[in-house]
């Protein structure tokens, strides 16, 4: 199995490590691998759909495209073949590099939209569906701390992509050679991207070799409360003094935050 295709299956099972939520089906040198995922979407009424994803990476993985099947409780058979077709469209705008966390972000985010798009008008594919149990103190916020980043500018979409993929808000902050990152949103989501940030070759060595990032720390993880502001955005921002860096904080009601990790980080 390729260098690549072995990293992506233990960052999969990584990421996707609660219970039944990752299954390895087969493995053979000739047949390639095989694997479930169970995982949820967002459908209708903002309600969860689960997802059962099997996928079958071929020996030839990435070079060429995975079997992938669909199945799950609240569709329906027709739904489901159409959710597969639309993977596979998007897998193939991805050959050539490991996919399957990519396309289980993207179905994540358009489930909703595919649905949509089968509905006939007689709305009877919304009764299968429940009302949505997601509530707003539901939020966690974290704060990470990075030592350097080489490729600043392709580092930084990556970060800006991750957090769009996994609908989390907050800043991406510099100040001097201080990087902070302040994240909000559900907590396993969260969880998500601090696994993808330790497990993805996000930036290069001294030597200009893409590498993984080994030089960061979760300084702060709290479920978000009342007096912490709610972020509408993802935002990447530069400031040129520690004192507009420490009113970031405290617009967002971080102000113990500030004075608790990020002071430590300057003396």
């Amino acid at each position: 199995m390729a260098e690549p295709v072995q990293e992506e299956l233990s960052a999969l099972a990584a990421i996707f490590c609660g219970p039944h939520e990752w299954e390895v089906l087969s493995r053979s040198e000739t047949d390639g691998t095989m694997f479930r995922i169970h995982t949820k979407a967002e459908g209708f009424m903002d309600a969860d759909i689960p997802l059962e994803l099997v996928f079958h990476l071929p020996v030839n993985y990435p070079s060429c495209l995975p079997r992938i099947s669909v199945n799950s409780e609240q569709l329906t058979r027709a739904q489901c073949v159409t959710v597969k077709e639309k993977l596979l469209e998007q897998a193939e705008s991805l050959l050539s590099e490991p996919m399957v966390h990519e396309l289980v972000l993207w179905i994540q985010q358009n489930l909703r939209h595919i649905l949509n798009q089968l509905e006939t008008g007689s709305g009877n594919a919304k009764c299968t569906f429940s009302t949505s149990t997601t509530v707003d103190d539901g939020l966690w916020i974290t704060l990470l701390h990075l030592d350097h980043m080489r490729a600043k500018t392709k580092y930084v979409k990556t970060v800006e992509k991750w957090a769009s993929d996994l609908r989390l808000t907050g800043r991406l902050m510099f100040m001097g050679k201080m990087i902070l990152i302040l994240l909000q949103g559900d907590r396993s989501n969260l969880k998500e991207y601090l696994t993808l940030q330790k497990t993805s070759k996000v930036d290069v060595d001294s030597s200009g070799k893409k590498c993984k990032e080994k030089m960061i720390s979760v300084l702060f993880e709290t479920k978000v409360q009342t007096e912490h502001k709610r972020f509408l955005a993802f935002e990447v921002k530069e400031y040129s003094a520690l004192d507009e860096l420490q009113k970031e904080f405290e617009t967002a009601g971080l102000k113990k935050l500030f004075s608790e990790f990020v002071l430590a980080l300057v003396k």
